[in-house]
């Protein structure tokens, strides 16, 4: 491993443990490969009990082959996994008999079975052939209860519950299966932030009863939030690892993503060109009321808000895909009727939507098929698509926008969440729009990819383009917006200048819709 030599042993894995104890979990050299990929090389960590170790890194750096390995799922082809100072056996039953449990982005639970039967997934308590289902219900509520999940029902079908209380159920599970090792891949990537904060409070009271959690997450002000430590994983390799007190958010970027970066923010000065969108008093029931923007050529123009303030709503209304029942558009100075969003691409508009997976992107079809969506009746003659021009616009889309793929023929859903989106972006300036629209632009993407993502949407104001972005990450907005809007029960409660811009007063508008 290479750490840092003056890390304590629960950050680092290289001192001694404190006492000579055995820690909770000990990983040792560990060595993982793949045809044409060595994934893991040498890996080496220590979690205590009590403790939260953020593993943070790039997509690609090893987290997700390093957190198969300690399940079971891998085998290593060299190292060592001790539990409590016990070696632990081969396969995912040897790690869950050891305690250890893994609760993935993509929760495994299983919707039409009840909660309590999902809790005991083939260890339900029986005799004599017979399910005791009384005493999987008592010791249901009872892990259920741990997590804050009373008034939920043992035995209520696991797909009626809401997503934030199926990923609770998931914590519940590890709870009832007296885990001791906690690993949390992206938790909260599905959540609001309502339910972040309950799943925070879960976390620390687990923490408090001793459990040792590993917590990766592409959010870092959630890393600073809940860990205690963070292990930074580059190449398959541990690069760094300190305590929370140790770090700042610039250092931590730095060390994921290999170079130095004078800010994470490239936002740069440039000169605004003429008002390209004016919004008057739009409204779009039931969210959206009395909403009004303005927006320049050349600019980044931010639009804060908490879930369920209407700024995906105002997006999507501005763009012709929802309905607008009052209010005007004007683009480029001249009042358009936007129905549809064929006629917001006809007015030079473009929107990228929030789930990238289920509103961006044809997972199935390929770059090509993508980035040519918007493009098509420019790209056919005599009715009929030219494949040539076609091909032509998504290489030059993915040259441009960095696009990591063997050739544009790539299926996207193969690709990393970075490189989808980059070619969202690119489909979005094939039309050559006057005003681009971000819905969360680098939602569930790693810091390096966000970090791209930033320098494109400069680029493209640079170029002359207006550029809107919906944000819920307050550094991200703060750090790339020119001016930032705030919105409150659907209507926009505020401006503020970026140099008078800061969490707090932005926080103040967004939650109570008047300032302090």
């Amino acid at each position: 491993m290479s750490a840092e030599t003056n890390v304590p042993e629960v950050a680092s894995g290289r001192a001694a443990t404190p006492g000579g104890h055995a820690p909770l979990l000990r990983m040792e050299g560990i060595v993982k490969s793949f045809p044409g990929v060595k994934a893991l090389r040498g890996v080496s960590l220590t979690l205590e009990a009590g403790h939260v170790m953020a593993i943070v890194g790039e997509n690609g750096a090893g987290k997700s082959s390093l957190i198969k390995t300690l399940s079971g799922a891998y085998e290593p082809d060299e190292g060592s996994i001790a539990i409590n100072g016990v070696p632990l056996g081969r396969g995912t039953h040897a790690a869950i008999d050891a305690g250890v449990a893994v609760i993935y982005q993509e929760l495994s639970l299983v919707n039409d079975m009840t909660v309590a039967e999902n809790l005991f997934l083939g260890r339900m308590p029986s005799q004599g052939g017979f399910v005791k289902r009384r005493e999987a219900n008592d010791d249901a509520r009872k892990a259920l209860a741990q997590v804050g999940l009373e008034s939920v029902s043992p035995s209520m079908r696991l797909g009626d519950l809401p997503l934030n209380k199926r990923q609770l159920v998931e914590v519940a599970k590890a709870v009832a299966r007296e885990a001791r090792i906690l690993v949390m891949d992206e938790p909260t990537a599905a959540l609001q932030r309502g339910d972040i904060a309950n799943l925070y409070a879960v976390v620390r009271r687990l923490r408090a009863a001793g459990m040792g959690i590993i917590f990766i997450s592409h959010h870092l002000e959630e890393v600073f939030e809940l860990a205690d430590s963070a292990v930074v994983m580059r190449d398959g390799v541990t690069v760094s690892s300190r305590p929370m007190s140790q770090w700042t958010e610039q250092e931590l970027v730095q060390a994921m993503v290999a170079r130095n970066l004078e800010s994470f923010y490239p936002w740069e000065p440039r000169e605004y060109g003429p008002v390209v969108l004016e919004v008057r008093d739009l409204a779009s029931p039931p969210i959206v009321r009395h909403a009004s923007l303005s927006v320049r050529a050349g600019e980044i123009l931010g639009i804060a808000g908490i879930a369920g303030a209407g700024r995906t709503e105002l997006l999507k209304a501005i763009f012709g895909a929802l309905p607008v029942t009052q209010g005007e558009i004007i683009v480029r100075g001249q009042k358009v009727s936007i129905k549809s969003p064929s006629d917001g691409v006809h007015h030079g508009l473009v929107y990228t939507a929030e789930d990238r997976k289920l509103e961006g992107l044809v997972l199935e079809a390929s770059i090509e098929e993508n980035v040519a969506l918007s493009s098509l009746k420019a790209l056919a003659t005599g009715g009929f698509v030219s494949n040539a021009r076609k091909r032509a616009l998504a290489q030059e889309a993915s040259t441009r926008f960095g696009v990591r793929a063997p050739s544009v023929m790539q299926i996207t859903g193969n690709l990393s969440g970075g490189n989808q989106q980059k070619v969202i972006l690119g489909r979005a300036t094939a039309t050559n729009p006057a005003v681009i629209m971000l819905d969360e632009p680098t939602r569930g993407i790693d810091v390096g990819a966000k970090s791209e993502i930033y320098a494109h949407m400069v680029s493209m104001a640079r170029a002359g383009a207006a550029v809107i972005m919906v944000s819920s990450e307050l550094p991200e907005l703060l750090g790339m917006s020119d001016r930032v809007l705030v919105m409150y029960r659907g209507s926009i409660v505020t401006e503020i200048a970026r140099d008078k811009a800061d969490s707090e007063t932005v926080i103040q508008w967004a939650t109570t819709g008047v300032g302090a």
